[in-house]
């Protein structure tokens, strides 16, 4: 392996290059880089000349503008294909990709699009039909790590001592849960009221829970366990502790009940909090609710999901990190199975309208299970079919294949037996 840095010839070290170099060099090629804007400090290197000018011997990429510009800008998106891939920012034809890679992925996992002006959907958030992505028919593939392939094999062809590292497929299941277990007994009743009014099969169940006749149906998180326990899965839970309102169904976090549940999942497995629908764009709510779970559990949580996956780009995220949350695992689409950012891998949020690297890291997740059933209403085979799909795409980059569940989908009876099925085939198939 060769041990010297490949260097990157620009005109200008810009934060928005070393950003996405270190993603796409670092990161996913595995290989040391560094910036060089003067022509005679770059030895006898592996060049990357991202200029128009020309460097004898150097892997051209002519570049765009986007990674030399402050702040956000329209951008004409013109998507093309090349070796079967979709690519947008074309280059010259004396570059040695036609595409500059470097802008291209900067403006997918920078979420750019997500700060120009849009038409929010009834919850306020970035539709996945807006997406350049979803547009052009790429939303179900991880293309900046594609393209990160293709490249590595150009950079082979050039500079035929470099080495890349072999990228290992992971995967995590994530769990939020938030129904019946818990509720006080004048809401329960009141919950009972409303099932005997609609005469639809509940009203038995929730009298049998509230009066301790039997388990609560929705209390699932045995099963659950147990299925991690077998599958030996990576799990992440996230507990919402928030007051009530229209959205926010959860129990109180003074519930005994509740604080136990939480107690118990959180002694074993990784977990955090999950802000309220209005906590997205609330900070004091925000820390208020931090500290309601930190009374539980006893320490700052440092990992959240949005509810609703309502964020809001980048106002949320600078809640997150002045909250002091360090990561975070709401960018996905609630409607559309797939890659949000266009990567399948944790990356770090980088603030465009302040221009700066942020230590704030995302984990994407590509599928959720209401995806499949409320947004897509997805038979049990075609789900399966999706997840398979968007799985053996992240399995074929060596990337981080991250999953949504919630309690409420999960339950033991008829109509949830497809969904527990699933689950439990997804464990097995990413196992």
């Amino acid at each position: 392996m060769d041990p010297r840095p490949v260097r990157i010839f620009a005109l200008e070290d810009v934060p928005r290059l070393r950003y996405i170099a270190g993603i796409i060099l670092g990161d996913i090629l595995g290989l040391n880089w560094e910036v060089i804007t003067d022509k005679r400090k770059l030895g006898k290197h592996h060049v990357i000349n991202y200029s128009e000018e020309n460097v004898k011997g150097s892997f051209k990429i002519t570049p765009s503008k986007i990674l030399f510009e402050k702040g956000v800008k329209p951008k004409e998106i013109k998507v093309e294909k090349w070796k079967e891939l979709p690519f947008f920012f074309q280059t010259t034809a004396d570059s040695d990709l036609p595409f500059d890679i470097f802008g291209a992925s900067f403006f997918l996992v920078s979420r750019y699009e997500e700060y120009l002006d849009n038409t929010p959907d009834e919850y306020g958030r970035f539709r996945a039909a807006s997406s350049v992505a979803f547009k052009n028919n790429f939303l179900g593939i991880p293309v900046v790590d594609l393209w990160a392939k293709e490249f590595a094999k150009g950079l082979l062809r050039k500079f035929q001592t470099l080495a890349f590292k072999r990228n290992v497929f992971k995967a995590m299941v994530t769990f939020e849960p938030f129904e019946y277990l818990g509720k006080g007994i004048i809401r329960s009743i009141g919950g009972l009221l409303r099932d005997l009014t609609v005469n639809d099969g509940h009203a038995s169940d929730r009298y049998k829970t509230v009066t301790k006749g039997r388990p609560d149906t929705f209390e699932v998180f045995g099963y659950i366990t147990d299925c991690i326990d077998q599958y030996n899965s990576e799990a992440r839970f996230f507990f919402p502790v928030g007051e009530r309102s229209k959205f926010d169904h959860n129990p109180s976090w003074k519930n005994e009940e509740y604080r136990s549940l939480i107690m118990r999942l959180a002694g074993k497995h990784k977990h955090g909090i999950h802000p309220s629908y209005y906590a997205s764009d609330n900070y004091d709510l925000l820390r208020k609710e931090a500290g309601w779970l930190r009374n539980i559990i006893g320490n700052e949580p440092e990992i959240s999901r949005f509810h609703y996956i309502r964020i809001g780009t980048p106002s949320s995220f600078r809640i997150l990190i002045k909250a002091g949350i360090k990561e975070d695992y709401s960018m996905g689409y609630p409607e559309e199975p797939g890659f949000r950012s266009g990567i399948a891998r944790p990356f770090y949020f980088y603030d465009v309208e302040e221009d700066k690297l942020t230590n704030l890291k995302l984990i994407p997740f590509q599928i959720m299970d209401a995806t499949l059933y409320k947004y897509k209403k997805f038979d049990n085979k075609t789900a399966f079919d999706t997840v398979q799909k968007i799985l053996n795409e992240v399995r074929n980059v060596g990337g981080l294949f991250v999953t949504i569940w919630h309690n409420t989908s999960l339950l033991d009876n008829h109509e949830c037996r497809g969904w527990r099925d699933l689950f439990e085939s997804t464990l097995k198939a990413q196992s």
